[in-house]
């Protein structure tokens, strides 16, 4: 039945005579069918009429239009998919949006009514770009365009390769602790954060302010190489105090798993751990102030300001943070300040300057503990920590990037005695540049560098020495995507040292993914790495002229070999992640001290002499979860298992150090879980953390040889009241447990704090 619209008279006109005819009379069968001709040729003349009329229209309609197209490749020219393209009128912030994602080659196009648009082009893990394009009607425009990896996305790794990398693509084992995670647990310091974390231990000597060490899958406390924007931060030798290093204007941390002096020189025997500042990203300023109290007569107060100035970004934060402590002799004042300052010339030219700063003085009262003849009312430690990077990054051309960096890390540490009127200084300071260029090509990626460093330090005032290495590296790093799936990395590094000479150490890994789907099993992707790593001695074991413990210049690096095998299996559309990955390292010529020839000068009555000695191996694995639920709830778990042992030792060391033991400090079995509920205004964190019995000395003669195992839980939590204002709360150690991190030491007790904080501005204009 033809259906006619209202109004519409020529329709309506044949059906109502036809109609008409046939209530009439009752036509002959010829008569019939003369009419049904003339209607269905009327009919048809009328539709072939409607539907040219239509194409008609619609062919004048997309001369209206334009087609906007392009491809969008990686630094190595891949194509990226699942970009999110979206384009609005400039000018008009409510106009409608048009938008498409691009395939798995990087392709997408728009169709659009000519005029000019904002394009925006965004995706996890790559830095937003957006360009304004004029379309004339009926123009197929085409706009590519080359997304360069964000450094600060929480799916990007700044740390395990010379350029950034899309953390699925790196072989070694790598944690990242985003900004949102510290926020939402509330970490003041970076070793109350990094003790939670996967194949991490912590050695604190004190509740709070104490000498604060980490172990990265059983490698010694050394063997971590510390880097802060890119400068290295450790003392000459690897030795790193924790333990007043405040989070202030942090963006995130990247945890390294396995020995990267190929990368990074000495060190870096075990891990490297990375603090990557924040960067202001917003038109309109942002500026935050919080102020908080709590136990034992804490109070701490401080701010941010960030913000994007035209090209210039800018973010500086400092803080003030005093406490009393749990006993007698136990209070620690921390000053912070950090900055990060950028200038862009252009997109593929920018300037970044970079400072950090903390200053802490804390009373240590010793291992309070074993009794009061261990405990010193009056001793203290005043630490002072710096550290500084300028650095150029830029591009000649398509397929060439460059960085030349300047940096610097000054450590001044006095220890006073009071009673006793001793005074001890120790300051050092490092210093050095770096340059690099790296090609990227069809599938893959070379970087080639040259570092230069000088190390100055007075590891002891008293024996007036002022020792000076200067040390310089060529190394060389190569990524390769020979298929979708696969990648590969190698790199080795030359290490002249002025103190052992010239060594090379290598590296190598691949990442293959088994299984791509977005289904309920997810991604599947296999790993494995191996490296070798190296560690210099230190300035007192180089060159010292103490007579009872003289230096010396013969000492070889101390070395490791390292390799993980890994396995991530991802659940639910990506939602859930299960990883698990084996480690088996082993670590030679370490230096330790032989007994030497008699003086009676020396306590004891010889002098003692430095030698590579010493071996030791570590093997387990650690395994971790991650799952987001519902939207507002997150859960995320760890647990590692790690076998240390002594290999090899000199025949006078402690029974407690002769081969077979564990070695000290690092437990067997420890693990993490870690809860969060984001719902409306409330944010909620719950986190739990054990450590199995370990390995320790009192090294006072007692013979205490074992610190028991413990479990501790965290709580934190936010209210957003609105216009800005948050309350916060936290308590550490919500279950009052008394427990010791080093023998002798006892940690802090529970630990309340309430605050407010208030943020003003911190948003983009509309375009």
């Amino acid at each position: 039945m033809h259906t006619a619209k209202p109004g519409d008279r020529r329709s309506l006109q044949p059906v109502r005579s036809f109609r008409a005819q046939d209530n009439l009379q009752t036509p002959a069968r010829e008569g019939v069918g003369d009419n049904m001709k003339t209607v269905l040729l009327r009919s048809a003349f009328l539709s072939l009429a409607v539907l040219g009329t239509g194409i008609s229209l619609q062919s004048q309609n997309n001369s209206e239009f334009a087609h906007l197209s392009g491809t969008l490749t990686d630094a190595n020219g891949g194509g990226i998919a699942d970009v999110q393209v979206q384009a609005r009128r400039d000018g008009s912030p409510s106009s409608q949006t048009w938008s498409a994602k691009s395939s798995a080659a990087g392709e997408y196009s728009l169709d659009l009514p000519a005029g000019r648009y904002r394009v925006r082009f965004t995706r996890s893990s790559f830095a937003s770009r957006e360009m304004v394009v004029d379309l004339a009607p009926g123009e197929p425009h085409v706009l590519s365009l080359r997304l360069g990896l964000a450094p600060l996305s929480a799916n990007v790794v700044v740390t395990a390769n010379t350029q950034p990398t899309e953390l699925a693509h790196s072989p070694a084992p790598v944690d990242i602790i985003g900004a949102q995670e510290i926020e939402q647990r509330q970490a003041v310091f970076l070793p109350d954060l990094l003790s939670t974390q996967t194949g991490i231990s912590l050695a604190r000597t004190g509740p709070i302010g104490g000498l604060s060490t980490i172990f990265i899958d059983g490698g010694d406390s050394a063997f971590t190489k510390v880097l802060i924007d890119g400068t290295p931060v450790n003392l000459p030798g690897g030795d790193m105090n924790f333990s007043n290093l405040a989070l202030d204007n942090v963006d995130k941390v990247e945890i390294v798993h396995g020995a990267e002096s190929a990368l990074y020189g000495s060190d870096a025997m075990s891990g490297v751990i990375q603090i990557i500042s924040r960067r202001g990203s917003t038109r309109i300023p942002e500026l935050d102030l919080f102020a908080e109290g709590g136990a034992f007569s804490s109070a701490r107060g401080g701010g941010q300001f960030s913000g994007l100035l035209g090209k210039f970004d800018y973010s500086a934060a400092g803080s003030y943070f005093h406490t009393d402590g749990q006993g007698v002799n136990d209070p620690f004042i921390n000053r912070g300040f950090a900055g990060n300052f950028g200038y862009s010339f252009s997109d593929s030219n920018q300037l970044r300057l970079t400072v950090r700063s903390d200053a802490s003085f804390a009373g240590t009262p010793g291992q309070t503990l074993l009794g009061p003849a261990f405990t010193d009312s009056t001793a203290y430690d005043d630490l002072r920590q710096l550290s500084g990077n300028l650095s150029w990054n830029f591009k000649t051309g398509a397929h060439w990037a460059h960085r030349v960096s300047g940096m610097e890390a000054r450590f001044l540490d006095t220890a006073g005695f009071p009673d006793f009127s001793f005074f001890e200084t120790t300051q050092f300071n490092r210093a050095g540049f770096l340059a690099q260029s790296t090609y990227s090509f069809h599938r893959g990626a070379v970087t080639a560098g040259y570092q230069y460093e000088v190390e100055n330090g007075d590891p002891n005032n008293l024996s007036g020495l002022h020792a000076r290495r200067n040390n310089q590296a060529g190394f060389l790093d190569a990524r390769w995507f020979p298929v979708p799936r696969l990648t590969l990395s190698a790199g080795a590094r030359a290490e002249d040292n002025a103190s052992f000479g010239t060594r090379v150490v290598p590296r190598v890994g691949g990442v293959y993914a088994l299984r791509y789907s977005s289904g309920f099993w997810s991604d599947t992707r296999f790993k494995v790495s191996y490296g070798q790593g190296i560690e210099e001695p230190t300035m007192f074991e180089s060159f010292s002229q103490d007579p009872c413990n003289p230096g010396n210049p013969a000492l070889h690096p101390e070395q490791s070999r390292t390799l993980n095998v890994g396995l991530d299996q991802f659940l639910s559309s990506n939602r859930v992640r299960l990883s698990i990955g084996f480690f088996d390292n082993e670590f030679h010529n370490l230096i330790n001290q032989l007994v030497g020839p008699p003086n009676p000068m020396c306590f004891g009555g010889n002098e003692m002499l430095y030698f590579n000695t010493d071996a030791a191996r570590a093997r387990g694995f650690n395994s971790s979860g991650e799952a987001h639920l519902l939207g507002w709830l997150t859960i995320k778990g760890n647990y590692s298992y790690d076998d240390s042992r002594v290999l090899q030792t000199i025949p006078s060391a402690p029974p407690v150090e002769q081969p077979g033991n564990h070695l000290i400090r690092r437990p067997v079995n420890s693990g993490n879980a870690w809860l969060n509920l984001n719902f409306r205004r409330v944010n909620l964190n719950f986190a739990g953390y054990f450590t199995g019995v370990r390995t320790d000395s009192d090294f006072d003669g007692l013979g205490i040889t074992r610190n028991p195992g413990y479990a501790r839980f965290d709580m934190a939590t936010s209210y957003d009241v609105g216009k800005g204002l948050f309350f916060y709360a936290r308590v550490s150690n919500l279950l009052d447990k008394q427990y010791q991190d080093a023998i002798g030491f006892p940690a802090l007790g529970r630990d309340y704090r309430l605050g407010l904080k208030y943020r003003i501005g911190g948003r983009n204009e509309q375009p």
